[in-house]
């Protein structure tokens, strides 16, 4: 067993962004519990909330006081089974759910623990990340991967959730006309989700004309740059004269006000909106226009319940998750992986944490 384990620390050092600096030192390599497994780390994709932690040193009230491992979009090896443990087996491939409860309520009775007030999330602090060597799971949240995928499909599994989720809340299927505003990691996935789900056409839109390539080429029917001089009523406007009509469903991945705006303008009366993306904490927004029309708008909190349809979706072959991956670096450059990340110079870049072991 190894005895050194290089971790990506965040620690806060400044009142102006980056607010926090990235330092790489050993952590103590902790024995798995009853109900826990030892992971041999593999690949850890970059969130944007991780750049968010690290910009700004908080995400809502969750803020760092001590310094904390980054990192949730992960996959890795079972190295050795707490005793109760008996679903996995040392050497065994897993993606890692990096949000589980630490009570039982009615939430998650109910089968919705993604709500539960009491839990425990990588790199949320002050719960530590999986930017490391090695890290020590709940073994309940830990889900083997087939022999036919690779660790980085494995880290994806973690956004793909949000989009299967997002998906599911806005109730795709078949036939419906999709709108996703934002071509960013989880808007290209939910693109990729939806489609899988039956969605006749999906338009979506973005800033950037590389992201909007790539949606292009990952299957969107339409795209649409957001041109910063129109309003949002004249962006549905455009929207629903690309496809025919209003769209069924909207899915809103930017947290951006205009595309709140104009994801009410757009979706069809007695359609959904599903707000995926996190902005300010108050937005002006049509709210009547929704409200006259029976526009559903309900919330998307992280997942749950999605990994075993994520595995089974990638296996089969029906969503094809590796073009996302844009950049690849070792964990002792944790630091430019940030920037790029933070430049918006790729897709998902995803840290390398076994130095043996810098493949895919």
């Amino acid at each position: 067993m190894a005895t050194e384990n290089l971790s990506a620390f965040l620690y806060r050092k400044r009142d102006k962004p980056p607010r926090c600096d990235i330092v790489l030192e050993n952590r103590p390599i902790h024995e798995p519990g009853d109900k826990e497994v030892l992971l041999q780390m593999h690949s850890v994709g970059i969130c944007g909330s991780d750049v968010h932690m690290w910009m700004d040193a908080h995400i809502g009230d969750y803020a760092i006081k001590n310094p904390v491992v980054s990192g949730h979009e992960a996959a890795g090896k079972v190295l050795k089974c707490g005793k109760n443990v008996t679903h996995l087996k040392a050497g065994d491939k897993v993606a890692i759910d990096p949000f589980y409860p630490l009570s039982t309520d009615e939430y998650c009775k109910t089968g919705r623990y993604n709500l539960c007030n009491h839990y425990y999330f990588c790199s949320c602090p002050p719960d530590h990340g999986t930017l490391s060597r090695f890290y020590t799971h709940q073994a309940d949240y830990c889900y083997r991967l087939p022999n036919s995928l690779s660790y980085e499909e494995g880290a994806l599994i973690e956004p793909l959730s949000v989009a299967i989720h997002a998906c599911r809340r806005a109730k795709v299927t078949l036939g419906h006309m999709v709108l996703i505003c934002g071509a960013g990691p989880i808007g290209l996935l939910s693109l990729l989700v939806a489609k899988a789900m039956g969605a006749s056409q999906v338009i979506i839109t973005d800033l950037n004309q590389n992201r909007l390539h790539l949606a292009a080429t990952l299957g969107a029917d339409h795209v649409i740059n957001v041109e910063q001089n129109k309003s949002p009523q004249e962006t549905a406007m455009h929207i629903e004269q690309l496809l025919g009509g209003m769209p069924d469903r909207t899915i809103e991945c930017t947290g951006a006000e205009s595309a709140l705006q104009t994801g009410i303008y757009a979706t069809i009366s007695g359609g959904c909106l599903a707000l995926v993306g996190l902005g300010a904490d108050t937005a002006n927004v049509p709210l009547v226009n929704a409200a006259v029309r029976e526009v559903d708008i309900v919330g998307v909190m992280r997942y749950c319940n999605t990994y075993p349809t994520a595995i089974q979706m990638l296996a089969s072959g029906q969503i094809n998750v590796k073009p996302l991956v844009t950049h690849r670096f070792p964990l002792e450059k944790a630091e430019e992986a940030f920037h790029v990340a933070k430049a918006g110079e790729g897709i998902k870049v995803m840290i390398k944490c076994d130095p043996n072991d810098q493949n895919p």
